[in-house]
């Protein structure tokens, strides 16, 4: 027998590991195959913010673009994209990205975007990029790097189109033999806040950059890099710098000779001193247009030594300024020194740069102005009718004033009165109030927007000429005001309950009526707007009736003209729908056709009820109901003793075609009899006025028996059923036996109508006197029924 050595715990421990560690590693693969939501149509899987620590194993050849930013992927391997043969699309930015084998971009020769940004790659190197022959735009911002690597990284990428590189920390040279390779981009991209080298002539081999963005604060290695950009950058953008004095302002000098067109400041500083030698650089670069500056700052009052010194080329047509923070802005001078430059403006926007004033001056030297924004500024009224002094902007076609202190919009009309070419004016979100009723308005004002301006009612200070109207967020309650010539009316966000009146608007094309108080508008309403081609009204509280519901789910065309139709028009009411969209909304035939439906449920009702009658009648309800009522009457009085003294004999129960032979026969055997039966006869002894009911069951009481003479026309008798039911009452209350069954002819069972199953009972339980027609049989029969008079108490048998 071999022996076994038995595992010691030690080695059961380290295989333990071993299987968790690769059951660990085998479900994370499967898991990061599965995190990845299923491709959209374009074939494109949006796999980011999922914490991923590899690419996912599952990608097929059929995907064609793949997001996975904002992860913790640290490794590209060679075999992770073998199967991205389609990419078209690669983003990896925001990983922890630190090692790309060599081969793993092989396989992505169609590859056309690829982000590589805001990882910790170290270097970069060619053989990444070797067989990426499509690719367009390429972006390796924000990582480690500090040089672009020994070998021009981007001499295979001929299609290259969008380039964006270097990081704020670490990027610190450009060599010249870096953009080997590239000779158009329609965008550049350089972030290099500690880039102190750049070797001249690096980009000179690009001949043609639509867009270039250059971030870095030193002037010096700016100023060699704009020489190289002279005759190839269209538009240059300058990110994060200061010129603080003329001598750094010189440093720009390169421009002046340059084929730019736009120059953009963002983040810039100046100075008094700086900025005159900045423009006076600019006026002389032949082909420069447009000068735009963003989030800057101008540090100083305006008082510039020198002027601008335009030479006859100078072509600068529109300037841009946002947010420019001047500190001491309330002693800022009148901007004397830049009167020769305002000439050829056609196109101003200074926005957000507390402006309280415009001197009038200055607004008489843009003789060529089209476009002027001044908006989210600080003009007010006073101001603003000093700005707008006579023979300011004479050539003004729109004048953009949103946001300011504005408060009397009759002097804000007054003031731009004489501005023969304006058209479109935006006053919005100042703060009017009410209007009055007539104003001044420069004569061919086509566009008005004074949205947001807390108006509570239109006037006609609004000028008739207008083509476009905008008064949304306003408290309007309503629109009546006569414009023949308005095309579009937007009027949303007020408390408009119905469409505004056709006539007032008669060429109206759009409206937008949007987040009002509008419940609902009728085909006719709608129609009337014949010229009609969009309407938003949604996000209304719509009162979903049935007129409004058939109109606008079957009216031919309607959701061509609708804008934002079905998601934003949403029923309020009735509760049955409320929170449906209009178009599916259905009502039910109730809340549809009230009228008709009260119709027929009042008819069912008169049907029901007459049914129930003929049926009561046929089954003889009303005589069940009347004897219940009866024999509840009889139940409240109070129960007789047995020895009370009767006044009758017997009662006597029948019909009123059997009176003869009761009357004339049986009255006069037994009242004449010795001694004499005394008998209660309905037609002599009943109390006059008295309820008929009441008579029965008083004389039923107050006889010892109770004689019923049983014929056919007993039983079709409706008073003879009441007495045989009060008698069958007492028979079975007191538990005596006072009736007495006289049949004067027989009776079929059959014959006896179902109401009298008393009747039935009674004659099934009780003997019965039959009356004979043989005379010698008479005298027994009279015999009998004395007999059965004088035995109160004891049982016929």
């Amino acid at each position: 027998m071999l022996n076994q050595r038995k595992p010691n715990t030690k080695q059961i421990w380290q295989v333990w590991i071993f299987y968790m560690v690769i059951s660990a590693n085998h479900s994370e693969e499967k898991a990061t195959t599965q995190v990845c939501p299923s491709c959209d149509a374009t074939h494109f899987c949006d796999c980011s913010s999922m914490n991923l620590s590899t690419i996912p194993s599952g990608l097929t050849t059929d995907v064609m673009g793949l997001n996975l930013s904002y992860s913790s992927i640290e490794h590209v391997r060679e075999t992770d994209l073998k199967l991205g043969v389609n990419l078209r699309v690669l983003l990896l930015q925001f990983n922890q990205v630190r090692t790309i084998d060599k081969d793993s971009f092989i396989f992505l020769g169609k590859l056309e975007h690829l982000d590589l940004s805001n990882n910790k790659l170290t270097h970069l190197s060619l053989i990444w990029f070797r067989h990426l022959f499509s690719l367009q735009q390429l972006n390796i911002q924000g990582n480690l790097y500090t040089t672009l690597g020994e070998n021009p990284l981007f001499s295979n990428l001929k299609n290259l189109r969008y380039l964006h590189l270097g990081n704020n920390n670490f990027f610190s040279a450009i060599q010249k033999h870096d953009f080997d390779g590239i000779t158009v981009l329609e965008k550049l991209e350089i972030d290099g806040q500690k880039l102190r080298q750049y070797e001249s002539g690096s980009l000179a081999t690009v001949n043609s950059i639509n867009h270039i963005i250059i971030n870095i604060n030193d002037v010096q290695v700016l100023s060699v890099m704009l020489e190289d950009l002279t005759n190839s950058a269209i538009c240059i953008e300058l990110r994060n710098i200061a010129f603080n004095t003329a001598n750094e302002s010189s440093l720009l000098e390169p421009l002046s000779r340059s084929v730019m067109e736009k120059l953009v400041l963002k983040n810039v500083l100046f100075t008094d001193e700086s900025i005159i030698r900045v423009l006076n650089i600019l006026v002389h670069a032949k082909q420069f247009l447009e000068l735009e500056v963003d989030d800057s700052v101008l540090r100083g009052t305006g008082k510039w030594h020198g002027k601008i010194e335009l030479n006859r080329e100078s072509t600068i047509e529109v300037i841009t300024v946002k947010k420019l923070a001047i500190e001491q802005f309330y002693l800022f001078s009148d901007l004397h020194g830049v009167e020769n430059l305002l000439g050829n403006i056609i196109k101003t926007t200074v926005i957000n740069t507390n402006v309280f004033l415009v001197p009038c001056s200055i607004s008489r030297h843009f003789s060529s102005l089209l476009y002027l924004d001044l908006s989210e500024n600080l003009l007010a009224d006073p101001n603003l009718e000093h700005s707008s002094c006579k023979g300011a902007w004479p050539l003004l076609q729109t004048f953009n004033l949103s946001q300011n202190t504005l408060g009397d919009i009759q002097m804000t009309g007054r003031s731009l009165s004489h501005l023969k070419h304006l058209t479109h004016l935006d006053i919005s979100r100042n703060n009017f109030g009410e209007i009055p009723e007539s104003c001044q308005w420069p004569e061919n004002l086509k566009y008005l927007n004074i949205s947001g301006t807390r108006i509570t009612k239109l006037t006609t200070c609004i000028p008739q000429t207008l083509e476009v109207l905008d008064v949304s967020s306003n408290i309007l309650n309503d629109f009546r005001l006569k414009l023949p010539r308005l095309k579009e009316l937007y009027i949303a966000k007020n408390k408009l309950k119905t469409l505004p009146d056709v006539p007032f608007i008669p060429n109206l094309v759009a409206l937008r009526i949007s987040r009002n108080k509008l419940t609902s508008f009728s085909k006719e309403e709608f129609g009337s707007f014949r010229k009609m081609e969009t309407l938003d009204a949604g996000d209304n509280n719509f009162i979903c009736s049935c007129e409004f519901l058939s109109f606008i789910q079957y009216q031919e065309g309607i959701a061509n003209v609708l804008v934002n139709w079905p998601e934003n028009y949403i029923c309020d009411s009735p509760s049955s729908v409320r929170g449906q969209q209009v178009n599916a909304a259905r009502l039910s035939l109730f809340e549809c056709h009230r009228t008709l439906a009260v119709s027929l449920i009042c008819i069912l009702v008169v049907l029901v009820i007459l049914s129930i009658v003929i049926l009561g009648y046929k089954l003889h309800v009303i005589w069940y109901m009347k004897m219940t009522w009866a024999w509840l009457q009889a139940k409240r009085k109070p129960r007789k003793s047995h020895n009370h003294d009767f006044c009758y004999d017997a009662f006597v129960s029948y019909s009123e075609r059997d009176s003869e032979w009761v009357e004339n026969l049986m009255v006069q055997e037994l009242e004449n009899a010795i001694p004499p039966f005394k008998l209660c006869l309905h037609k002599r002894d009943f109390v006059p006025g008295k309820w008929i009911v009441d008579n029965i069951i008083d004389s039923i009481e107050k006889s010892h028996k109770t004689l019923f003479v049983l014929s056919e026309h007993f039983v079709q008798s409706e008073w003879c059923k009441y007495e045989l039911e009060f008698s069958h009452f007492r028979l079975f209350d007191e538990h005596n036996d006072a009736a007495i069954l006289i049949l004067l002819e027989p009776i079929q069972e059959q014959t006896i109508p179902k109401r009298f199953c008393k009747l039935r009972k009674i004659m099934n339980t009780k003997t019965y006197l039959e009356w004979p027609l043989d005379e010698n049989q008479q005298q027994i029969f009279w015999n009998n029924l004395k007999t059965a008079l004088k035995s109160y108490d004891v049982i016929l048998g």
